[in-house]
């Protein structure tokens, strides 16, 4: 797997100060992508043990929240497997850190219903993830007042709560007050 950039201090991609990585590789080429060179594949620099350590490194901190995986598409099944080793080592070191991924594949149709029946390691790799907001980025529906999303057709779901209840689960704050406005996520 290759990877597209690693932004560390990161506070648009999921609450608080965060680490985020950008995969490479998407095949949904959605209109509008605010990422389209992430597109390829091939894309970016190999992403390696080194680059885990980096990652696992750029957590350590109090004051970073977690850790966001986005893309590209994170869930591509060929991702998924080189990502599961970050995955596992950030849920045993920091516990409490949360991990959030950014999906164009919908959790309950593609994810749950499709990719965890076909691939083994589709249900470990959800295993790590607190939260996904899934759906692609449909520009007609592009809305700059909500925060987390490109556009009012993705969802924040609280991935703990959707596997115990067997059902999409929103995640829990769905609203945020910021600079004495309210934005819905």
């Amino acid at each position: 797997m290759n990877y597209m950039e690693i932004k560390k201090y990161d506070v648009a991609n999921g609450p608080g100060v965060r680490t985020s990585l950008f995969v490479s590789g998407c095949t949904h080429h959605c209109k509008g992508c605010f990422n389209p060179e992430s597109w390829d594949f091939k894309a970016g620099k190999l992403f390696d043990d080194k680059v885990i350590e980096e990652v696992i490194e750029s957590l350590k901190p109090d004051y970073i929240k977690g850790l966001t995986i986005l893309g590209g598409e994170p869930f591509e099944p060929a991702n998924q497997q080189s990502l599961l080793p970050l995955l596992k080592r950030v849920k045993e070191e920091f516990p409490n850190k949360s991990i959030w991924a950014f999906s164009g594949y919908l959790y309950d149709k593609q994810i749950k219903d499709i990719m965890m029946k076909k691939y083994d390691f589709t249900k470990e790799f959800v295993s790590y993830i607190d939260v996904l907001v899934d759906g692609e980025f449909h520009e007609e529906e592009k809305d700059l007042s909500i925060i987390f999303r490109g556009s009012r057709n993705q969802r924040i779901i609280d991935i703990k709560a959707s596997e115990l209840s067997g059902s999409v689960v929103l995640h829990e704050k769905d609203k945020v007050r910021l600079g004495g406005n309210t934005w819905n996520i």
